[in-house]
């Protein structure tokens, strides 16, 4: 049952201060801090009051640009939450890969609305990807530096990484993959541009791919360099899992050029 405005917004107080007493150490303490700023607790106060998400139930990830927490809509569904962190060590990794990128061609202004527009990026990226077939959560909202987007995992616990998972079939999931990388550049004019078995859940015996922000359109400068690092990846992983991966020129022809 969805809790008036104000009382919803003490509540918001109160996890925050629940997830950060739990935080293990001081740099965890740190980061939490720097998640749940001022600002991004009114923008969740705000998705609240909209109904998109209720509570914020628990950490799921840390990664290098922000947090995923699992959390609730106002019918009780899971969602997931992902924060930007408004640092200085997420604007300039970014950096990188909006040099380049026609959607953030002009932007100007400050640390905090490059991270806004990074936000409605992925969000983007992700329904491309989604509109186009590629295996991704779906997206459901953007707010300032917050995503939201479907979980995946179970009640107690999310999906877990592809490094973390013992394939039966391997060869299976690697050729499943590699066709996402060509829906993704034939189909949604992207590449992924971090893809690794660390970007990559295994949920119900499929992959899913996540962390698509820095995802580049495939006219950017950068594009295929990029995905011959995702190929060079995919196919380190997979070899180690003994699979037997396939020439990273023929992938890159099957990923890019149309059948006639």
């Amino acid at each position: 049952m969805t809790l008036p405005r104000e009382e919803a917004y003490d509540a918001l107080e109160h996890r925050v201060m629940a997830l950060r007493q739990n935080s293990r150490t001081g740099d965890e303490r740190q980061t939490m801090s720097e998640v749940f700023d001022k600002d991004t607790m009114l923008g969740i106060y705000k998705l609240m009051k909209e109904g998109i998400i209720d509570t914020v139930e628990y950490p799921v990830s840390t990664g290098k640009e922000g947090n995923v927490f699992a959390a609730r809509d106002s019918k009780g569904k899971m969602v997931a939450l992902k924060i930007y962190r408004t640092s200085n060590a997420t604007f300039n990794r970014i950096s990188a890969y909006i040099e380049g990128d026609k959607r953030f061609r002009g932007l100007a202004g400050s640390k905090r609305k490059i991270i806004m527009a990074w936000a409605m990026k992925e969000y983007r990226n992700l329904q491309r990807m989604h509109d186009a077939g590629v295996s991704v959560p779906k997206p459901i909202r953007f707010h300032r530096n917050m995503l939201v987007m479907r979980y995946i995992g179970t009640q107690k616990a999310p999906a877990p990484l592809l490094k973390d998972v013992a394939l039966d079939n391997a060869e299976e999931v690697y050729e499943f993959l590699l066709e996402q990388m060509r829906l993704m550049y034939q189909e949604a004019g992207l590449v992924h541009a971090d893809l690794s078995e660390y970007n990559i859940l295994y949920y119900r015996r499929q992959a899913i791919i996540i962390d698509v922000g820095q995802a580049t359109l495939v006219e950017h400068i950068n594009a295929k360099d990029f995905l011959y690092r995702d190929i060079d990846n995919i196919n380190r992983f997979f070899r180690s899992r003994d699979v037997k991966v396939k020439d990273r020129e023929d992938i890159f022809k099957e990923i890019t050029e149309v059948e006639e």
